[in-house]
């Protein structure tokens, strides 16, 4: 049975498709469908530690295309490409009453508690890696601004560049005399300093449309200021020879990094919960499509550190103690401990088609946010 994990990848696929952002589709489908791909090696490679015979491991799922057999595993390519899942053999941890004829029931916990950890664990251990090779990467590399539009960062409040109407990403094709790519992001600084109190006609690109706007500098102590952050939207980058004497460098950093990006992500789902998010800042599967299409456009550390990203948050959500995801089997199991006899079956059938309806109700609703986002 496919995993919840799986049913997201579908709807992020399509929302590929419905954003229709053709450019980056392959970066984003690659980054998200490895991301399920690696949640789900974690389970297999928990359920063969156990000595558990897995019957499917499947990418992708609904009608078998191709495959081969791995000892008693049927490994392969299904008709839908959008994503996994692991079937133990005989059994299914989502169906209490499957039959169990290898018996995954009669294992100890802490082997069970491993097989439902795996993929949260495998999320996690993708995060220290790729977060290390970042930190490998950044260690040897020298980045130098290469001609290209000048981007705007940021716009500061109450300055003429608010009042103009600029925003944080727009791409400045030409500001006065100035023409990007072409000059740089000092000569732009000095240029504005020297025309305080004078119109400068600006042509922007914003959202891929061209935009026109008249941006005037204030004065201040006799040089022009119009409150804008810049940056390039190119680099040279230079990369010296990979040094082995940093790696224990880089593994502290990318060990240290995953603490920090799981903390956050943590608060994120604590403001979620708690009602101190807006409804802005809350994003399904359209917007995660969206922004994966864009960090496969905008080079190869930003693709990494989302992927990392990315991972991080499936990681949290699927280790959350809610019924269906791998948080709440690992629930049910403690639980059971702690009573030494395991829940009727009945309840917990209840208890996990609660958690189903859930979690779609909580998809829909995401996905309707989703697609008011696009009308705006």
């Amino acid at each position: 049975m496919p995993r919840l994990s799986s049913c997201t990848f579908a709807l992020a696929f399509a929302a590929l498709l419905l954003a229709g952002r053709f450019v980056g589709i392959a970066g984003a489908a690659v980054m998200i469908g490895g991301i399920i791909f690696l949640h789900e090696l974690g389970h297999f490679l928990a359920a063969k530690r156990m000595g558990m015979p897995v019957e499917v491991f499947s990418l992708g799922f609904g009608p078998r295309l191709l495959g081969f057999r791995w000892k008693e595993t049927d490994v392969r390519l299904s008709a839908l490409p959008l994503g996994g899942y692991v079937k133990l053999a005989g059994y299914n941890p989502e169906e209490p009453d499957a039959e169990d004829p290898y018996g995954f029931l009669k294992q100890p916990a802490r082997k069970r508690l491993f097989f439902y950890a795996g993929g949260v664990l495998a999320n996690l251990l993708s995060v220290f890696v790729l977060l290390t090779v970042m930190e490998m990467d950044r260690d040897r590399s020298t980045f130098r601004p290469a001609p290209s539009p000048l981007r705007v960062d940021q716009v500061f409040p109450g300055t003429p560049a608010e009042a103009a109407g600029m925003k944080e990403n727009d791409l400045i094709r030409r500001l006065g005399e100035l023409r990007f790519p072409g000059a740089t992001s000092t000569e732009t600084v000095a240029y504005i300093q020297a025309r305080p109190g004078q119109p400068l006609e600006v042509e922007l690109e914003r959202d891929g449309k061209p935009l026109r706007l008249v941006l005037t500098p204030a004065g201040d102590q006799g040089r022009g200021r119009v409150g804008i952050q810049f940056g390039a939207t190119a680099f040279h980058v230079e990369r010296a020879p990979l040094r082995p004497t940093r790696l224990p460098h880089a593994l502290a950093a990318g060990a240290g990094g995953t603490w920090e990006l799981g903390v956050q992500v943590l608060a994120g789902f604590k403001r979620l919960v708690s009602f101190q998010a807006s409804l802005k800042e809350v994003g399904g599967p359209i917007t995660i499509a969206r922004a994966g299409s864009q960090a496969a456009q905008a080079g190869l550390a930003y693709y990494l550190w989302f992927a990392a990203f990315i991972s991080m948050n499936l990681a949290v959500l699927n280790a959350l103690p809610i019924p269906f995801l791998d948080g709440g089997h690992i629930a049910i199991l403690l639980v059971e401990k702690l009573r030494r006899k395991e829940l009727p079956v009945v309840l917990k059938e209840r208890i996990l088609m609660g958690g189903l309806v859930f979690l779609a109700s909580l998809m829909a609703f995401v996905v309707v946010l989703d697609l008011l986002k696009l009308r705006h």
